[in-house]
């Protein structure tokens, strides 16, 4: 028997990374999975990897800053698979680069969008289905970024400093329910949204990020699929309103992102979008 059996699970950002290791690992363990990213091309591929675990899923395009969007890709869950039991807030981007005085307004706008209004349409939506099957999961990818200050860019810190606190709110609403609201923390893990923009790609990512923390690797989208997958299962069903540190101890006193690293790449400011666009 799986840890999933039975459950049905809605995954954005699952094209790559962290939603992508977290969306076969869900199958594998008796999920049905609905993946949904804006990269259709990337989705698809990972719907084949989920099936060849064992799981059913389906893709949908989505764009998580739209609320129409979001709804139909709860209503494609339920239409699918007959029921939700988890959401998965996964969807990210490094959003707007830079000091403090060189962010646009734009792009800051955009940043907070992806990264914590599109939180808040996950639990809106899902809410009200997981009510109706008695219960279920609720999982957002927040960040060490937003539990101290100098490990991320202003606009994705503070956007995920609130994605932590309205895990906390949510919870406490509708605890009631037997929903659990909690979120993830991850500390440096190397994902295409880190290495697509680092010059050596994968390698060097993989060099750079094992400096940063007691355990001496850098963390992988399997690291944070683990403890999704506790978070998503009834292992965890008197867990709730936290915010789970999965970082390799690096906020136990690890060296800070900007922090007098020898080999620490740089990135150019402006925007970091997502990871399948070349920018």
């Amino acid at each position: 028997m799986g840890k999933l059996d039975g459950k049905v699970a809605v995954i954005t950002g699952a094209a790559s990374g962290i939603g992508r290791a977290s969306a076969i690992r869900f199958a594998g363990e008796g999920a049905a999975v609905v993946i949904a990213d804006l990269n259709a091309e990337g989705g698809e591929a990972a719907v084949r990897d989920c099936k060849e675990h064992g799981g059913r899923a389906v893709f949908q395009k989505t764009d998580v800053a739209s609320e129409p969007q979001v709804k139909a890709l709860v209503d494609r869950a339920v239409k699918e698979f007959g029921r939700l039991d988890v959401i998965f807030n996964n969807a990210g981007l490094g959003g707007a680069v830079g000091t403090i005085e060189e962010i646009t307004g734009d792009n800051w706008d955009r940043t907070l969008a992806i990264l914590l209004k599109s939180v808040f349409l996950g639990m809106k939506y899902s809410v009200p289905e997981m009510r109706k099957v008695g219960g279920g999961s609720i999982i957002s990818t927040a960040s060490v970024a937003g539990l101290a200050g100098g490990r991320g860019p202003h606009a994705y810190s503070a956007a995920k400093a609130a994605v932590v606190n309205l895990t906390r709110s949510v919870a406490l609403e509708v605890g009631k329910d037997r929903i659990r609201v909690n979120c993830i923390c991850p500390g440096g893990i190397n994902t295409p949204l880190i290495y697509n923009r680092l010059p050596g790609g994968q390698q060097v990512g993989e060099q750079f990020l094992a400096q940063l923390q007691a355990i001496p690797r850098a963390g992988h989208p399997e690291d944070i699929a683990a403890m999704a997958l506790f978070l998503a299962s009834d292992d965890s069903e008197w867990v709730t309103g936290q915010a789970m540190v999965v970082d390799g101890g690096l906020t136990a006193g690890g060296r800070l992102f900007g922090q007098n690293q020898q080999a620490q790449p740089t990135i150019p400011g402006g925007f970091a979008g997502p990871s399948f666009e070349k920018n």
